[in-house]
């Protein structure tokens, strides 16, 4: 009955999604709500996964060459004002300070929204000569942008994430820079995560304030609806020329360098909720799970039951795997419900019966499939289920992705196709025109994703206005 009740507690995603996936970030104990309006409190559960997440991408930044720092979460309002262009994208969002303690401040400073112009006046100190460069910063900090409407990680205040801010000698190495973080990302959502995602370039009414160019990758979740989950950037020199940035190269020649910033944040928690979740909870990507496995000794009263759970927990992390063991006094059934709530991948069981056997039982959490394995070599066998599981949630994933894709040539069948089958990605060319372009969102519902790095050729005509087309674009409704 316990179990049960666990269950129950979801709404189910069929009914109300937006309600489903609150009701997870609730009772799988990622998060809590806080006084301040907008902010979340992310609770243990859900901080470990970022930790892993951190984990994972700051070893694959340092193997780039890429080195951590911290910049102050203060900017003066003279210098957030020299990039003009990046400003007026940011100027809605920004919460301004106006005065230390009781004293009214000579000058407001706003509470980052974003570090660029930190950190170019930064490199406006320390870049003089060509074997400054390149520069591969990266930090991981919080910022603060004041939404209107806010979501547990998919749109909050303050949030966590990280920010690469890199200078380079030359225009070539920069670009190569903006798309190598890209595919950082695109990687580790793919491998790490399970989440099948689509590289592209946003259309220039899209990309970041003062880049010249904004590469993204785009993510589908259950429901339909798209996620950018990361964002990589190309400035060229607009930024190193507001800031007076200059070095000397080989030829003791005075040049501008070139600029990237990119980013990662917690709404990748959000996505991995929605992409693998279902109406008994998180389903978790091994790589990220804070328990990957969790042991339930079953009549755990009996003699025995608890020094081989306590010995079978001591191979799995000697194995490098993270595990729990439960032995509270809460029925199996309830300790089953809680665990598959909270995602872990795969569950251990083990008895008197499976004692005597030499034997467990596992579970995935995906497909809640059971098999009967020995215990000599546990660690391999529960090693094969943590990839059976990445590999299931992955397929599922993209067979959700392809079904939801559609492949349009008129405004009428974008229409046509989202009235019967619901929303999802539509592949569908354009001119190129931003009018085009909003015309698309307005009649169809359906904003521009990005334009795929890898674009295929599907008319020759604009899907709006019939005049030959430049592109195809990926449209879609976000998050």
């Amino acid at each position: 009955m316990a179990d049960k009740k666990m269950v129950e507690q979801i709404t189910s995603m069929d009914v109300d999604f937006a309600q489903w996936y609150t009701d997870i970030c609730k009772k799988a104990d990622l998060i809590d709500y806080s006084s301040v309006k907008g902010c979340m409190i992310i609770r243990p559960y859900g901080y470990a996964i970022w930790e892993n997440i951190q984990k994972i991408l700051d070893t694959r930044f340092k193997e780039l060459g890429h080195e951590n720092v911290y910049m102050p979460m203060f900017i003066p309002e003279s210098l957030l004002q020299k990039e003009k262009d990046h400003v007026a994208g940011f100027a809605p969002e920004v919460a301004w300070i106006t005065h230390g303690g009781s004293e009214p401040l000579a000058e407001r400073m706003c509470v980052r929204p974003t570090s660029e112009t930190l950190f170019c006046e930064h490199y406006a100190n320390i870049i003089h000569s060509y074997r400054d460069l390149p520069k591969l910063y990266n930090q991981w900090c919080s910022v603060v942008r004041w939404e209107k409407t806010t979501r547990p990680f998919l749109r909050s205040r303050e949030f966590l994430w990280q920010e690469g801010h890199t200078m380079h000698a030359t225009a070539e190495e920069a670009v190569a820079e903006t798309v190598q973080m890209l595919n950082v990302y695109a990687d580790f959502h793919e491998q790490d995560l399970a989440i099948p995602v689509i590289r592209g370039k946003k259309t220039p009414s899209d990309k970041f304030a003062g880049a010249e160019d904004t590469y993204a990758i785009e993510a589908l979740m259950h429901d339909g609806k798209a996620l950018q989950a990361g964002t990589s950037h190309y400035f060229g020199d607009g930024f190193a020329r507001a800031f007076d940035i200059t070095y000397t190269d080989k030829e003791n020649k005075v040049c501008y360098p070139h600029q990237t910033s990119w980013g990662v944040t917690t709404r990748m928690i959000g996505g991995i909720i929605m992409t693998h979740g279902d109406d008994n909870g998180l389903v978790l990507p091994p790589a990220v799970a804070p328990v990957q496995v969790v042991i339930i000794p079953v009549q755990q009263h009996k003699e025995g039951v608890l020094a081989k759970a306590a010995e079978i927990a001591d191979a799995l992390k000697a194995a490098g795997l993270r595990v729990k063991v439960d032995d509270s006094d809460n029925s199996p059934g309830w300790k089953f419900a809680e665990y598959e709530m909270k995602g872990v991948p795969v569950r251990l069981e083990v008895g008197p019966r499976d004692i005597e056997n030499n034997s467990c039982v596992l579970v995935t959490r995906h497909n809640r499939e059971k098999t009967f394995h020995s215990l000599d070599n546990i660690a391999a066998a529960v090693a094969d289920k943590l990839e059976e599981v990445r590999r299931g949630i992955y397929e599922k994933a993209l067979a959700n992705r392809e079904k939801r894709t559609y492949i349009c040539k008129t405004m009428d069948e974008i229409i046509a196709k989202l009235e019967a089958n619901g929303d999802g990605l539509v592949k569908a060319m354009w001119c190129g025109e931003e009018a085009c372009e909003d015309e698309v969102k307005e009649k169809t519902g359906v904003g521009s994703r990005c334009i795929p790095l890898t674009e295929e050729k599907l008319s020759d005509v604009c899907v709006c206005c019939g005049k030959p087309a430049k592109h195809m674009v990926v449209w879609g409704k976000a998050y």
